[in-house]
């Protein structure tokens, strides 16, 4: 377009130091929107202005109201950007084709059916249609896995050990400048596995081939693979880059606490 810099209205804010340039948290801690910016590269980055990101989501409601724009009250978004509010099956249905299979429990006992795995995600509690089963224990179903070999939504109650996971692999590490120094060895900071969890933290050893190894210091639920674990400094204010969640590692397995990882 031949402009010098491009304005989003992501909350978000920046920072440049030695000449890199940092991408912060935004000032509003309930809008902070980093998480989704992880992969953004230095050029892009210093050419990109982030307005909102200094004011509380409040505040941009004040300036909208004084402008005179007819959206200052509108209700926050909850739906997904590129596909409005609508629902998520819907938009799914009309790209992917439907693969009804078993739902079946940890122990291998089908209990019901399922319309489709790409449907489901680990941790969901509502929409499974087999509750108040007389042959369970009183306590809610809970998907801890998809068995896509045999197309089976596998199932479990209550607080399972299943949905636990005391780290991750990580795949296509992108640092939003450079890599920490220590990752070669391991290198303490926080992380996200999903947007507004908070901050949890952990050790990320960098272990080859643009692959993290991502040890938490307390087990984590319902991390699913395919989504984003993002990095931030131990202030949890900077955000420092991510990768692609790959495999998990259940917290029965966890590993000897690596030194100098801290306890939440």
């Amino acid at each position: 377009l031949g402009a010098e810099y491009i304005a989003t209205g992501h909350y978000v804010r920046k920072a440049c130091v030695d000449g890199v340039h940092r991408l912060l948290k935004g000032l509003d801690p309930g809008k902070d929107q980093s998480y989704f910016l992880y992969a953004i590269g230095q050029e892009a980055l210093s050419r990109t202005l982030f307005p909102v990101g200094e004011l509380l989501k409040s505040d941009v409601r004040k300036v909208a109201l004084e402008k005179g724009f007819a959206v200052h009250d509108k209700k926050d978004s909850t739906g997904i950007c590129f596909i409005g509010e609508r629902p998520f099956r819907e938009f799914l249905s009309a790209y992917l084709p439907a693969q009804p299979g078993p739902i079946v429990t940890v122990e291998g006992v089908e209990i019901g059916a399922h319309t489709g795995l790409m449907y489901y995600t680990l941790g969901q509690r509502q929409g499974l249609g087999i509750g108040g089963r007389q042959d369970a224990a009183d306590e809610p179903w809970y998907v801890v896995d998809k068995d896509v070999e045999r197309n089976a939504l596998v199932v479990d109650q209550g607080d399972s050990p299943f949905l636990m996971s005391s780290g991750l692999l990580a795949l296509d590490a992108h640092w939003i400048g450079s890599p920490p120094e220590q990752l070669d060895r391991e290198f303490n900071c926080k992380a996200k596995v999903r947007y507004r969890q908070a901050d949890q933290y952990c050790c990320v050893r960098d272990i080859g081939g643009g692959v993290l190894d991502v040890d938490f210091a307390r087990p984590q639920r319902a991390i699913a693979p395919g989504q984003y674990v993002v990095f931030y400094d131990r202030a949890g204010e900077r955000c420092l880059g991510g990768g692609v969640i790959d495999t998990l590692i259940p917290a029965a397995a966890r590993r000897e606490a690596r030194s100098g990882l801290v306890e939440c």
